[in-house]
């Protein structure tokens, strides 16, 4: 003879299991938009890099762009070749997480004609906060 289950017999096993999957799936949701969050400030910093290198070798006046907010821009000269490295500040979902930086380099070539005092570094320029298209305070 066989026992026939009543029907309910299971009730609160999805909730359970709710409860025990529930934060494996924000952690997963969390590592995800931090992986995005980096990718963008990863391509917002050699958009930035690149902008600030070619307009510094052909001699125009160099305001940093749009970057990623809290950016360190730092141009360099040797000879012939202009050298930008940009550091940009990691935002993690998390609070407690430990900061981290991308850090990007960009080198042109100076144009002919432009005079450029080779040698010199210039000092590390802040990009404003202002443009943080993923919205991070």
């Amino acid at each position: 003879m066989s026992r026939r289950r009543r029907a309910g017999g299971d009730r609160g096993s999805f909730t359970a299991e709710l409860a025990a999957g529930l934060p494996a799936l924000v952690l997963l949701l969390a590592v995800g938009l931090s992986a995005v969050s980096a990718v963008v400030t990863k391509a917002e910093s050699v958009d930035l890099a690149r902008a600030v290198a070619l307009a510094t070798a052909r001699g125009d006046a160099v305001s940093p762009p749009g970057g990623p907010a809290g950016a360190q821009v730092q141009v360099a000269y040797d000879g012939d070749l202009v050298t930008v490295t940009v550091r940009a500040p990691l935002r993690a979902l998390g609070a407690r997480l430990p900061r981290s930086t991308v850090t990007v380099t960009a080198t042109a070539a100076v144009e002919p004609g432009v005079l450029i005092d080779p040698g010199v570094l210039i000092d590390p320029v802040a990009v404003p906060a202002t443009s943080d298209p993923v919205g991070h305070p």
